[in-house]
């Protein structure tokens, strides 16, 4: 089996985002928790093939020659799992609450490739 990192990417100037933000209070809440029932239904379903559940990521530093400094992009969480291919480990994702529930734009997924051995 090889391992894939899973991105949760989404942002606040989204159009599902401002639409996310238009919905009243109550509405958003039970949107949000039918998602996090559907988020924990999706991750029970596929519970031998995740190897570490992840979590929601928060702000972001960059760090560069130019020293450290505060930034912004997409990524709001990961998750790593376990599959016979790239092509098997993106179908895990196919309507995923993160974008088919809640706001979020899509997932984006990656092999953890190993180290190169060195001579």
């Amino acid at each position: 089996m090889k391992r894939f990192l899973a991105i949760y990417l989404g942002s606040s100037e989204s159009p599902a985002f401002k639409q996310w933000n238009a919905l009243d209070e109550a509405a958003r809440k039970e949107r949000q928790r039918s998602g996090m029932d559907a988020w924990m239904r999706w991750g029970k379903d596929r519970e031998k093939s995740i190897v570490d559940g992840g979590t929601p990521l928060g702000k972001t530093k960059r760090v560069d020659a130019s020293g450290v400094s505060d930034t912004k992009n997409m990524m709001s969480g990961y998750i790593i799992v376990e599959a016979e291919s790239h092509e098997a480990a993106a179908r895990m994702f196919a309507n995923h609450p993160h974008f088919s529930i809640f706001p979020g734009e899509s997932v984006e997924i990656m092999e953890c490739l190993p180290l190169p051995k060195q001579p």
